[in-house]
């Protein structure tokens, strides 16, 4: 699978989440991974919970075009999402 995004979005989610786009890609190799559809009104999205190189869970928010990853958003999961993600590691 290919990922793409808009570099002006990828600068302005790293300033306020501290998460480069380049860096979350990983959490679509986590085998524990949690996907969901992300509701939007104008495409169809999805959001994935997965662990980076760092040991976080993080939320990536993205849209699926022609065989490629889209990434929307990426930023730390909340202590709910997080928890989520570890009672399905359980």
């Amino acid at each position: 699978m290919e990922f793409e995004w808009d570099p002006k979005k990828a600068e302005t989610n790293q300033r306020k989440h501290g998460i480069e786009f380049v860096d979350a890609v990983i959490v679509f190799d986590d085998d524990r991974g949690i996907t969901l559809v992300d509701e939007h009104p104008t495409e169809e999205r999805y959001v994935t919970f997965g662990l980076d190189a760092q040991g976080r869970v993080l939320a990536v928010s993205y849209a699926v075009r022609i065989g490629t990853i889209r990434i929307i958003s990426a930023r730390k999961a909340t202590a709910r999402e997080r928890a989520q993600y570890e009672d399905k590691c359980i």
